[in-house]
């Protein structure tokens, strides 16, 4: 027990019942003055939130936002739809999530309650049994009438909001692989006779036929094979864009990068450990191993171009070890961890780790990517291209891999090679853009300003007021901006033989008046939901 003891004080009296004491109590107040104001941004998204170099001006290189390369939607013009196998309205689903700072929740809350969900396609088998207790939002009938069902909630939705277009986003849950068998899913056919007789059809593929009978981009957010063969040859039928898979948003862009600057440096990788766990509710449905399996693949690919790529140091054979753990914590909620480690030789035997800790807010990270994922669909389906030996104006493939830095299984066209090393997706996105503008592809090699003697020839920009020393062929019409009618366009370029042609031209897409609108859908939760922004309809398409 404690030594007792006593305080001899004048402000301390002691009595046999009391300790009678004399205390001053002072304390601070502050206030603040100003503050610090955080204003609605879209940080993480590609779109709005990077530049692009157009050139070197007279004062260095000159960068542009990338929103600005050519007329785009912008998200504030998004107007949501959408379903859900849960029936919260959007304000109770965004409270339950526990994503939001509650005072950003309490701000939002008015508006998001007004948005509820249309009853979704529930098949248990799926997607993990844990998710049985959120499915009060389901729709009844064949896999045929749900078909029928989501076409026709399409076509409300685009009645009543206005829009041109509507493109549909998955990112509701992962499900369980596909089986891919000869007669039920291998074309077009052959799966739409699936659906009527109500055999085996994910959710995800069900709104991907239900999407590309009306007509709407399909993009898919999640690992699994929505896309099954006969999903590809109705799309490529209806000449209407599929894309995905699954979001890449943390932890494995980081790894598309590290691997990318491993390899690249000469570096043989051979262990690459990714062990993270989460506590939202992808994370509970990943807790289930066939789900879990899906993830499991998207998220092992991502190297296999890199090491592909350097034979110096990989064998037909060779490939790091790879292994990938995912566990469901709920304390962490969305906030999820990601730990990595990556091994590789060096030089006389010795080896290099690197280990990296990354918080990554699951849900935040992501939602920049769906809405970079639908601007970048729309503003596609705008852009046609031809080349010498074909002159007749064409899309993209409607298997549109022009979205790879956004995915982390990047569906391409049958034939193509993957590409996941994050720096030649991103150039893929900035140079086809480019050359809707007439702008070269950019190179990054600077050579004149590499050379012992510079280059002879007109300066790169001339002073204001003179005049240029290059006389120009003809008369340019007046400038406007980003390629629209009226801009000063190259001359179509020639091919350098029949095997090798080159594109001739890109009709860029017009600047979106605001007479109409158009429709972009994404899949939350357990459904898809879906969007409207301002656009004009494009005029037809013009040889640059």
């Amino acid at each position: 027990m404690a030594e007792p003891f006593v305080v001899e004080s004048p402000d301390v009296a002691y009595s046999k019942d009391f300790i009678e004491a004399q205390y001053t109590y002072s304390t601070a107040h502050v206030c603040r003055e100003g503050g610090v104001t955080k204003k609605a941004n879209y940080y993480g998204s590609l779109l709005q939130a990077s530049t692009v170099c157009l050139g070197a001006g007279p004062t260095g290189d000159v960068y542009v936002p990338f929103r600005d390369l050519l007329p785009m939607v912008h998200p504030n013009d998004i107007v949501f739809d959408g379903w859900d196998i849960s029936s919260l309205n959007l304000a109770e689903a965004m409270r339950r999530a526990e994503v939001l700072d509650w005072a950003l929740q309490e701000q939002l809350w008015p508006h998001m309650e007004q948005m509820k969900p249309r009853p979704s396609i529930y098949i248990p088998e799926f997607i993990a049994a844990n998710q049985e207790e959120r499915a009060d939002n389901v729709l009844r009938g064949s896999k045929a009438e749900q078909v029928e069902q989501i076409r026709r909630d399409i076509r409300d939705f685009r009645a009543s909001s206005g829009v041109d277009k509507v493109i549909v986003l998955w990112t509701a849950n992962t499900e369980r692989f596909c089986d891919v068998v000869p007669g039920l899913n291998d074309t077009a056919d052959n799966l739409l006779r699936a659906i009527e007789r109500g055999l085996e059809v994910s959710p995800s593929t069900l709104f991907a036929v239900a999407s590309i009978l009306e007509g709407c981009a399909y993009i898919n957010g999640s690992p699994q094979n929505t896309f099954v063969p006969g999903a590809v040859e109705l799309a490529a039928q209806r000449r209407v864009f599929i894309c995905g898979d699954d979001f890449k948003s943390g932890q494995t862009k980081l790894k598309s990068v590290l691997v990318d600057f491993l390899v690249g440096a000469g570096l043989k990788t051979r262990s690459i450990v990714s062990y993270n766990h989460l506590g939202n509710n992808d994370g509970k449905n990943l807790s289930a191993p066939q789900q879990f399996r899906s993830k499991e693949i998207s998220k092992s690919n991502v190297v296999d171009d890199t090491v592909q790529a350097n034979p110096v140091l990989y064998g037909p054979q060779d490939k790091p070890d790879h292994c990938v753990v995912i566990k469901y914590v709920p304390y962490v909620g969305d906030s999820k961890r990601a730990l990595d480690e990556y091994t590789s030789e060096i030089m006389m035997g010795g080896t290099n780790t690197i280990v990296i800790h990354n918080t990554c807010e699951d849900s935040l990270l992501a939602s920049p990517i769906i809405l970079d994922l639908a601007i970048l669909t729309e503003l596609c389906q705008r852009i046609t291209f031809c080349t010498d030996s074909d002159p007749e104006f064409q899309s993209f493939h409607s298997v549109l891999s022009i979205v790879a830095f956004l995915c982390k299984a990047p569906l391409v066209p049958e034939g193509t090679p993957v590409v996941n090393a994050l720096f030649r997706q991103r150039s893929c996105i900035e140079n086809i853009l480019r050359a809707c503008l007439g702008l070269p592809p950019q190179n990054h090699m600077l050579l004149e300003h590499k050379m012992q003697r510079p280059p002879l020839g007109p300066k790169r920009c001339c002073p204001a007021g003179a005049a240029c020393p290059i006389t120009p062929k003809k008369a340019a019409p007046p400038t406007q901006l980003n390629g629209h009618p009226g801009t000063p366009r190259p001359p179509p370029s020639t091919s350098t033989g029949p095997n090798n042609a080159q594109p001739r031209g890109c009709a860029a897409p017009p600047p979106p008046p605001t007479t109409s609108r158009v429709g972009v859908s994404a899949v939350w939760g357990g459904g898809v939901w879906g969007g409207s922004c301002d656009l004009g309809p494009p005029p037809a398409p013009t040889p640059m």
